[in-house]
């Protein structure tokens, strides 16, 4: 088996030691080639490089950006792919500060326990078939978002450019900050699903590929329990930015059997596909990378697209 080990050096939890262990445990069992990214769109160009030269395993020692890049860089969009692509598989060793995508997996936020599971289930020959979403022309693996999520993930990336860490309590602050901003604009999203009424008054929105798609710490967050890796994708629109509906609201998204409702709030847990229209810029992020300002996004589920070492679903 022919493996290449995309490695992020500058991820918030990833270490020379880890690093070398995980290379240490894939030498074992197949003919590895490491490498490190060097700059942003790198781990897509190397994946890239990966997929034309027929290797047999992509694994990814990084956060969400760096996996999502990966993905974007092997995998043909639909309406691209002429069926002829070579597609290696996907393994996920946790080497940021949210690790998401692994975590929604099954797959251990400790990177060490990670690579056992890694090996062990290479072992067994056990893969896992999910599907993933689409953002116009960009894929996501757990979650893109308009407005509030956004404009969270903007202030990230500003302060992380200026050498700030990524902790929890930075943006559980962030968060806070930037409702009570959000909360003085009136709403102008549309929300349009296939077999509903368009949904208007929107401050902001979550579609998402998997349950939770995000945590505090290390508790789950649900906005669309019955949103899963092998369903179509979850809506969770929210049309109040009143306080108290807010909180409750929260309350209930960190609920061990949480089932989000609220008379404000547009919520549908497996649709094809979702078009978000917006009468000014809007910010738009993707698996927590902040992307930009559109005024219109159109969100596709593709089933069955992605082979990854990971555990099943009980």
């Amino acid at each position: 088996m022919r493996t290449l080990l995309i490695v992020n050096p500058n991820a918030t939890s990833t270490t020379p030691a880890t690093r070398d262990l995980l290379a240490h445990a894939l030498e074992s069992r197949t003919q590895l080639t490491v490498a490190h990214t060097q700059h942003r769109g790198h781990a897509a160009e190397l994946a890239q490089w990966a997929s034309t030269n027929e290797m047999d395993l992509i694994v990814v020692h990084g956060g969400d950006g760096t996996v999502n890049e990966t993905i974007n860089g092997f995998l043909p969009l639909p309406q691209v792919d002429d069926g002829q692509a070579w597609l290696p598989r996907l393994g996920v060793i946790p080497g940021g500060s949210a690790n998401v995508f692994a975590r929604a997996l099954g797959i251990s936020p400790d990177p060490v326990t990670a690579t056992n599971q890694l090996i062990d289930l290479l072992t067994l020959d056990r893969d896992r078939k999910i599907g993933l979403g689409i953002a116009d022309d960009r894929w996501f693996t757990f979650s893109a978002g308009v407005g509030l999520d956004a404009d969270v993930c903007e202030a990230i990336d500003a302060s992380r450019a200026n050498g700030r860490a990524a902790t929890p309590a930075h943006y559980v602050r962030t968060t806070v900050r930037q409702f009570f901003r959000a909360k003085r604009k009136e709403p102008h999203v549309r929300i349009e699903v296939p077999g509903h009424e368009p949904v208007d008054g929107v401050h902001y929105a979550f579609v998402t590929n998997a349950s939770p798609w995000t945590y505090l710490n290390a508790t789950p967050v649900h906005t669309n329990p019955g949103t899963t890796f092998e369903t179509g994708l979850g809506v969770f629109a929210v049309r109040s930015m009143a306080v108290l509906p807010t909180l409750l609201l929260a309350r209930q998204l960190l609920a061990v059997d949480g089932n989000p409702k609220s008379r404000k709030l547009f919520r549908e847990d497996d649709v094809p596909s979702v078009r978000i229209v917006a009468t000014e810029p809007i910010g738009l992020q993707i698996d927590g990378d902040f992307i930009g300002k559109r005024n219109m996004v159109d969100f596709t589920a593709v089933p069955n697209v992605l082979d990854v070492v990971a555990p099943r679903p009980s």
